[in-house]
This record gives structure tokens, sequence and C-alpha cells, in this order.
């Protein structure tokens, strides 16, 4: 990646050398000429919000930018990237979205996100630290940007306006206005769910900004919460890519003698994940860790895996992120321990699970979704 401070050699994290995806866009590139050509000054606090592979973060380095992400992969790429162009980690401060945000900001560039929701949180979160001589910048592919995006920044920040579009790429400016009364977010959401869903019906569910339809109950989760394994008898459950938590929350309350492991790649999803599992006072044992899948997790240690991956990538289509799940559920599973996933059936799972694992079984299937089981031998 070219920048107006030198070049850069940026990967995604995990390196993958079947991933072809490319970890910075137009929309990074068009920030960063806009930063240089217009002299923004940048001695002040800078702060990232959003940066997908760190691609901003290192280009502007050296002057000491704080990151905010939901991404634990994003950090974890930043790191590998700032190494990889010889600065060292704490040229950049990493801070999650849970974090507190810094008590001032100067200088605020926003990479948008695919969810509205946490770009609400944020912006909202970090207001107090805007003051009338911040320099705020959105950026984003323009089918990322939308009125509602527009409308977000204005209601939240003060008047704002677009660039005219390069590469497909497009900015966004803010004139902050301090003055400007915020009504409350609403997050963290909570709502009940619906009855006839198995161990979980009438229970409670918390959702953080961001996370996956964190209004409602997806059709996809609603299926598999209606197909779980049941009989108990698993004594160390994950549940992999964890979202709000439901999943294993539904497999606490019908066997509180498990332990369940909670993992995502999201802070507000395992943030979600915690709040739901304690908001129904279950009585069971578990983990809640955010990470890159199940790394760290003992191979063999693991009686169950239940998954729903995503195939998507920000904006990119891919099964890279299944199949690293796949093969992690794989290594992690004890002999005789149980892989049970949902997808979309246009997925084709069944195949991956074939060939990983030597046999895949339907459990259940609509027009939409399948439940699939592989066993390791």
């Amino acid at each position: 990646m070219t920048t107006p401070w030198g070049e850069l050699a940026l990967t995604r994290f995990p390196e993958d050398p079947r991933d072809r995806l490319r970890a910075w866009d137009a929309s990074d590139a068009y920030l960063l000429r806009h930063l240089a050509d217009e002299k923004v000054p940048l001695s002040g606090t800078v702060v990232v919000v959003g940066d997908r592979w760190g691609a901003l973060a290192c280009a502007l380095a050296e002057h000491r930018p704080v990151q905010i992400t939901d991404s634990f992969l994003t950090q974890e790429a930043t790191r590998a990237n700032l190494a990889r162009a010889g600065v060292e980690t704490g040229a950049v401060q990493l801070l999650t979205t849970q974090d507190p945000p810094p008590a001032r900001v100067d200088v605020l560039l926003v990479r948008v996100p695919k969810s509205l929701a946490l770009l609400e949180d944020q912006l909202l979160r970090l207001a107090p630290a805007v003051h009338e001589g911040t320099v705020v910048v959105g950026t984003g592919m323009v089918k990322e940007i939308h009125t509602s995006t527009l409308q977000l920044f204005e209601r939240i920040l003060g008047p704002t306006r677009t660039s005219l579009a390069e590469k497909k790429a497009r900015l966004i400016f803010c004139t902050p206005d301090p003055a400007l009364e915020r009504a409350a977010g609403p997050w963290p959401y909570s709502y009940t769910l619906p009855d006839g869903i198995g161990p979980v019906s009438g229970r409670t569910v918390v959702n953080h900004a961001g996370v996956f339809c964190a209004d409602r109950l997806d059709i996809g989760t609603r299926f598999f919460l209606g197909h779980l394994p049941a009989g108990g008898g698993f004594r160390r459950v994950v549940d992999l890519g964890c979202g709000n938590g439901v999943v294993g929350t539904a497999m606490a309350v019908a066997d509180p003698d498990c332990e369940v492991l909670f993992v995502d790649e999201s802070f507000q999803a395992v943030a979600s994940a915690e709040a739901t599992y304690k908001a129904n006072g279950v009585p069971g044992h578990a983990e809640f860790r955010v990470g890159d899948g199940l790394a760290g997790v003992p191979a063999g240690s693991v009686d169950l895996v239940l998954s729903n991956p995503p195939f998507h990538s920000h904006q990119a289509t891919t099964d890279t992120t299944a199949w690293r799940m796949f093969t992690g559920a794989k290594r992690v599973l004890r002999p005789g321990g149980e892989l049970w996933v949902i997808g979309n059936r246009h997925l084709g799972y069944h195949v991956k699970l074939r060939r990983l694992f030597g046999n895949s079984r339907l459990v259940a299937s609509d027009p939409k979704f399948v439940v699939l089981k592989a066993v390791k031998r």
C-alpha cells in the first residue's frame, strides 16, 4: 500500500496463503491522501475507529494514534503489520470498543463499519471527547455509506457532508457542534426470547451494538436452537463464534453440569454472551474468551463444538473463516467428540466436513438452513 508516509506491506490476520483478499482498500488510501493534501494537523490525540486490518493506524504510526476496534483479529493484524514495518507496537495504543475512549480527541478518523448500530454506539461514546476544533473525517466504499450513515454523524457530532467518489470510495466530513443535544444510546439492548425454541424459551438475550441481529432472534439461530444435541453427557462445550451467546446458554440451561466456553473474535459479542449468560442465572460454569477461534484451547479437551460460521469478511464472501473454524474444532475435540454446524444450504458445508472428518450427517433441514454433525474418529 502506497501512502503519503511511505509504502507498507500489509496482510490480514491470521495470514493464510489461500486468502487472496487485500488488507486495505481504496477508502483507506483516499483518507490518507486527504490528510496529507489538506495538511491536517496530527500533533494532538489522533483516534482511528474501525480500522479493518491496521492500514490506517500503521500508516499514521509516527503520530502515535489510538486505534479503537471491535475485532481481535484487527488488533493482531495491526501488531503484525507494525512489526513488519519495523515499528514498535507501542507506537499505536490499541483499545477495544469495550474500553473507555480517550478523554480528548483532536483528530477522529472513522472507517465506517458494516453495522450502523456499532457506528452509533461508538460515536456516542466518543462525542464527549470531541471539541469544536476536532477534525472529523470518515471513510468507506460508496456502497457502505448511506443516508442513514450521514444522519448519524449529523445527529451525534454535527453538520455533515460528503466528498466526491474516487475509485468507488467516499469521505465524510463532519464539523463538531459541542452544544448538540444527544439522546442516550439504546445499547446494550435486551429482549425476551419467544416460546417453542427449546431450553431458552422465554429467557433473556442481551446484545451490545454491532452483534449480528442485535434486536431480534435471527432465523438461523432459531432453527439451530430447535435442533441442539439433547441428552447431556457433554462435559466441555464450546460455542464457537458465539455472538450473543444464546446457543451456549441453551446448552448450559439444558445441562447445568456442562462447562461452556464462549469464543468470538468480537469484543462486543463476547461481552454480549457474558451478559446473556449472567442475565439468565445459569448455575453452571462458563468461560468467555475473545480470540482467534480455538487457538489456545488444548487439543482433545472438548466434547462438543457448536458453530454458525460467518461466510463474509466485511464485504467479501469467503469460506476461509469457516474452514479454519472446522479445522480448529477437529483439533480440540476428543475422539468421539462432535461438531454441530448450522449454515445456509448453498454453502455446501457437508462437503468440507466430509473432507476433514471423514463423515457428515444431516441432523435437520428446512428450505434455507441445514444442521450438520461431524464426529472425530
